[in-house]
């Protein structure tokens, strides 16, 4: 990619909004879970998961994603209410100690409204608005910022790795118009690791630059995923860091905005290189 993307105002709840393109955007996770693949058990406690985003926002994260259940393959469904007293603790406290955007990731209808109610800017929905009927209303009625991402879990597949992109994503879009979402409070999300082996996950981040052809921000999420320890042979999730920077700086080079991540310092240092090669791509090409 020869240029930075179009610089774009990304609406979110509570008036807020943010600027992406111009640079990185650090997105840092917040599983509030005793089962998530990486730091499940870690920041069980009100206490623990603050100290944990302070210390995000501190090495530059602009959002914390707050998650109450584990999306990990094979991960137990938690019911509703359980999902819901995990989390919003959190997001309130973030909202009163922490100047930080706040982003609940759930794909319940439920949980979002009560996390948006509690103080949550963004809905970073892992199905895509298509599980919870009543969730596309939930992002329009709060004026939320949305995250849509694919995924290939409980369907079939097509072959293309993009052209799955578009069957999927442009069903979400299609929910999302007629729920009446405006489109400046969507990002796409394309699901990196979410029912894709290893030769999918390369494609897609060999192939990323397609994903412009929706006309929407792009969120990239590779933490510490299986598929790097295929490639690196590091077994140990919270040893992928540096695996993952590599795919952060990739993404970005071929336009992603914003990068959801375990180890914010890692990222953002390898993203400032890449943002410094992209402003200084776009000032050769003025």
């Amino acid at each position: 990619m020869n240029a930075l993307p179009l610089i774009t105002n990304w609406k979110l709840a509570h008036g807020r909004q943010l600027v992406l393109a111009d640079q990185s955007v650090l997105m840092g996770i917040l599983n509030v879970t005793p089962d998530s693949f990486s730091d499940g058990g870690r920041f069980v406690s009100v206490n623990q998961a603050i100290a944990a985003a302070g210390a995000m926002q501190k090495a530059g994260a602009t959002i914390i994603d707050v998650g109450g259940e584990s999306t990990r393959p094979g991960a137990e469904t938690v019911v509703v209410e359980e999902e819901i007293d995990r989390v919003i603790p959190v997001v309130q406290a973030l909202k009163d100690e922490l100047n930080v955007l706040i982003s609940i990731d759930t794909y319940r209808a439920e949980t979002a409204t009560a996390a948006i109610s509690a103080g949550a800017h963004i809905i970073n929905d892992v199905r895509g608005l298509q599980k919870d009927k009543d969730m596309a209303s939930v992002v329009a009625d709060t004026g939320a910022g949305v995250v849509i991402m694919h995924t290939g879990r409980e369907r079939e597949i097509l072959d293309d790795v993009i052209d799955d992109q578009h069957l999927f994503l442009n069903h979400s879009l299609e929910i999302a118009a007629r729920a009446g979402i405006d489109k400046s409070s969507i990002v796409l999300d394309p699901g990196i690791g979410f029912a894709k082996g290893l030769d999918e996950n390369l494609a897609l981040l060999n192939r990323f630059e397609e994903l412009h052809q929706f006309g929407y921000p792009l969120l990239v999420g590779t933490s510490r995923k299986r598929f790097l320890g295929a490639i690196t042979g590091q077994k140990v999730a919270d040893e992928r860091d540096v695996a993952t920077a590599a795919t952060s700086v990739v993404a970005r080079m071929h336009g992603a905005s914003i990068f959801r991540v375990h180890n914010v310092a890692a990222n953002r240092d390898a993203l400032m290189v890449a943002d410094a090669l992209l402003h200084a791509r776009e000032e050769k090409n003025a």
